[in-house]
């Protein structure tokens, strides 16, 4: 009941279902009692004129032909039907001197009766009777039973109500799905908005949708306008600070080196060693706030095909000397090659730090293997023989600045958001899973391209 209520007060599409199925139920209903009772009357009618009409068939012509007691005539052999013709006994006659009647169906009508249409009751049965003078000091009655009459009347409202009765679910349904079809624009609206991404702040289009809606569109609109700027502001002011910073910090780099080429003692030369590795760490920092600016900022637009397998090539060489200082295997699996719609510096950047990724977070002597694959679109996979990442921190290592808790690998927490940037711009997916079934389980990263013919 709970949930039903809670429905009913937040859900305008069954509000609106239920409200119309509700009237046509009430109206459909009102609809059909009111037929059924006009159908009853009509039917009692015909069946009044029916006797009206073999009265007046009836003369004193065929009076010789029924007994003097009364006589019975069947309107056809259903017995429900049955109309009983009566001679009466002329008006002032005693009770007394009727004759005894030969046909014990026939009704023992009072003598007294008025002429015209009447309801006895004879015998204990009600009668519907129509007494009719038939000549000279001689009258007649027609007589049928208002019992079969009523149950000849209901069976006739019944037959124009059941087409009445099965219309109401049929209109009910017709209601429900006219409703469901028209907010099914509705419903399209929210699941383009459900499967964008955060980056994507482009206002809806309002022309398929229906106009109480619209303003509610234009709010949303005018909001995605409001956040975009706010959103272009931090990234400016961030692109715009680190950009400041880099001066400073590449002459505080230039003056570290040269005390580190000074003759000092050895506790100095350790805090100068000290000292130069975080400039270079704030340096790299830097450098990754400004890559991401730069993928932020920039837009979507036809590249032309960029050789991945030449790319990956390129960024090998430029790691070499971390792989070789970690002593570690680097090895690219496969022989296809894919031709990658994209600016050249963005799918560099891309590849370059997940291998640099891989690189980093995996121990001495371990193992970074690159598969480019043409099947299904065209895929890059590179894996490692890492600690891998938990399953819970699998979609918050796409957010800046996030570090997996206890990681002591050296890392600003911005590679896989530029990457997840670059992807989404370029139309690929980036999927994370464990390169191995047990410990060290290792990091799996799979970017699926979608490329043009």
């Amino acid at each position: 009941m709970d949930g039903f209520q809670g429905r009913l007060n937040h859900s305008l599409q069954f509000r609106l279902s239920a409200s119309i199925a509700a009237g046509i139920a009430l109206v459909a209903l009102l609809g059909a009692l009111t037929s059924f009772m006009l159908m009853l009357r009509e039917a009692d009618n015909f069946q009044d004129s029916q006797l009206r009409q073999i009265a007046a068939l009836i003369n004193s012509r065929y009076l010789p032909s029924l007994p003097d007691n009364g006589g019975k005539l069947q309107a056809d052999d259903d017995v429900d039907a049955r109309i009983i013709v009566q001679q009466m006994s002329p008006v002032g006659s005693v009770p007394g001197d009727r004759p005894a009647r030969s046909d014990p169906d026939t009704p023992n009508l009072p003598a007294g009766l008025r002429d015209g249409l009447q309801t006895v009751v004879a015998d204990g049965v009600s009668w519907r009777v129509l007494v009719k003078p038939a000549g000279p000091g001689v009258r007649i009655a027609i007589a049928q039973p208002t019992s079969e009459r009523e149950e000849i009347a209901r069976h006739s409202a019944m037959v124009t109500l059941v087409p009445l009765l099965v219309l109401i679910p049929v209109l009910i349904f017709l209601a429900n799905f006219l409703v469901r079809k028209m907010f099914r624009s509705v419903v399209r609206l929210a699941e383009e908005v459900n499967l964008r991404s955060d980056q994507d702040l482009r206002a809806l289009d309002c022309r398929q949708i229906p106009f109480e809606v619209v303003p509610f569109a234009l709010a949303i609109n005018r909001l995605f306008t409001r956040v975009a700027l706010a959103i272009e502001h931090q990234r400016r002011f961030i692109a715009d600070a680190a950009h400041e910073l880099r001066s400073p910090l590449t002459a505080l780099s230039l003056q570290a080196e040269r005390l580190a080429a000074v003759r000092l003692s050895e506790p100095a030369l350790e805090r100068v060693g000290l000292l130069q590795q975080g400039i270079y760490r704030a340096r790299s920092l830097i450098d990754q706030l400004l890559t991401l600016a730069r993928v932020q900022q920039m837009q979507r637009h036809r590249c032309r095909p960029v050789s991945l397998q030449s790319m990956i090539r390129q960024v090998a060489e430029d790691l070499m000397p971390l792989v070789e200082q970690k002593r570690m295997d680097l090895e690219l699996l496969g022989g296809d090659d894919l031709q990658v719609p994209a600016q050249e510096l963005d799918l560099r950047t891309l590849v370059k730090n997940l291998l640099d990724n891989a690189i980093r977070y995996t121990p001495e002597g371990g193992r970074v293997t690159l598969h480019i694959s043409a099947e299904n679109g065209g895929s890059l996979e590179i894996r490692d023989t890492g600690p891998g990442i938990p399953e819970a921190e699998k979609l918050r290592v796409f957010d800046a600045f996030y570090r997996i808790p206890g990681n002591a690998s050296i890392g600003s927490g911005l590679g896989l958001a530029i990457v997840r940037t670059i992807a989404d711009r370029i139309g690929a997916s980036v999927d994370l899973s464990q390169a191995r079934p047990s410990a060290p389980y290792g990091l799996a990263v799979k970017v699926a391209f979608r490329l043009s013919p």
